[in-house]
C-alpha cells in the first residue's frame, strides 16, 4: 500500500479542535493536473483498501433496503417500475455523502493506523458539522428534483394508468416512439443533473472530512479541479457510471464491491488532486 501522507500528518488531522476557524475560501488551495493513469492508480489504491477492510456489509446495509422496496412494490402489483431507473441512477448522487466511512477507512490507511467498525459512530460525529450537512442537503435536493423531472418526463412521453406487468413496460420503453423519446429526453436531463453533482462534488466531501474549511471552499476546489481536469473528471464519471452497470448486473454481489471500491478511489483521487496539507 503505498503511503501518500507523511506520519505527522496523522496527528495534525486528528487534533482539529472544534474551535479552530475554518478556511473561508479556496483561493489559497492548489489544485493539480491528473491524468488518466491517476484514475487508475486511485482505482486500484481503492481495492487495496477495498481487500484490506472489506466493507461490502456496509454497503449492502445501504443497497437492500432499496432493492427490497422495489421487489416489494413490484410483487403487490405497484406502479413502481418507471421509477426505478431514475432511483437507482439518482441514488448515486448521494453516493459523495454515503461513501464518509469509506473516505475515513482510507485516510486511516495512509496514516498507518486502523480502523474498527466500532469507530463508525465518532467518524459520523465528526463528519457531523453544518458544511457537510449543508453539502448533503443540496444533493438530496438535486435527488428530488431528478425525481420530479423524471416522473414528469416519464408522464409526457410514456405514462398511462395502472399497473403494467415487467416485460410489457420495458417492451413499451425499447420498442415504441415514446419510449425512445423517454429515455432520449431522460437520459439527457440526467446527464445535466449528474455533471452539476460531479463538478461541484469530485472532491468536496472528501475535503471537508480532510480539512477543517467550509462547504463553499470545498466546492469552489472541486470546481477548480474540474476546471483544470474537464477530461480526467468526465471520464472519472464515467468509470462511476461504467462500474456502478456492471456491478447492478450481479445486483447485490456485484454493487457491494463496486460501490466500496468507488468510495475509496474517490479518496484517493482527491488526494491526487489537491495538495496535500504542510
Amino acid at each position: 500500500m503505498v503511503n501518500h501522507m507523511e506520519p505527522h500528518h496523522a496527528a495534525a488531522n486528528d487534533a482539529r479542535p472544534a474551535t479552530t476557524s475554518i478556511v473561508p475560501d479556496a483561493s489559497n488551495i492548489v489544485v493539480r493536473k491528473l491524468t488518466v493513469d491517476d484514475i487508475k492508480e486511485a482505482l486500484r489504491l481503492g481495492f487495496e483498501d477495498f481487500k484490506a477492510k472489506p466493507s461490502h456489509l456496509f454497503v449492502l446495509g445501504l443497497v437492500y433496503p432499496f432493492g427490497a422496496a422495489l421487489a416489494a412494490g413490484v410483487a403487490l402489483g405497484q406502479d413502481v417500475l418507471p421509477l426505478v431507473f431514475p432511483i437507482a441512477a439518482g441514488l448515486a448522487l448521494m453516493g459523495p455523502f454515503a461513501a464518509i466511512i469509506l473516505y475515513e477507512i482510507s485516510r486511516r490507511r495512509e496514516q498507518g493506523r486502523e480502523f474498527s467498525w466500532g469507530d463508525i459512530g465518532q467518524v459520523f460525529e465528526r463528519a457531523s458539522n453544518w458544511n457537510i450537512t449543508i453539502l448533503m442537503i443540496a444533493l438530496t435536493a438535486a435527488f428530488g428534483v431528478w425525481l420530479v423531472l423524471a416522473q414528469t418526463i416519464f408522464n409526457a412521453t410514456l405514462g398511462y394508468a395502472g399497473y403494467v406487468e415487467p416485460v410489457e413496460f420495458v417492451q413499451r420503453v425499447l420498442t415504441t416512439p415514446e419510449g425512445w423519446t423517454l429515455i432520449v429526453i431522460g437520459n439527457g436531463v440526467g446527464f445535466l443533473i449528474a455533471a452539476v453533482v460531479l463538478a461541484t462534488n469530485v472532491v468536496s466531501f472528501p475535503m471537508l472530512l480532510d480539512r477543517n474549511v467550509g462547504a463553499p471552499a470545498a466546492v469552489a476546489t472541486s470546481l477548480r479541479v474540474t476546471a483544470k481536469n474537464p477530461v480526467i473528471v468526465a471520464l472519472w464519471g464515467l468509470t462511476i457510471v461504467v462500474l456502478m452497470v456492471v456491478g447492478a448486473l450481479f445486483f447485490l454481489v456485484g454493487l457491494g464491491v463496486v460501490v466500496p471500491v468507488l468510495g475509496h478511489a474517490t479518496w484517493h483521487l482527491y488526494r491526487k488532486a489537491v495538495d496535500h496539507l504542510d
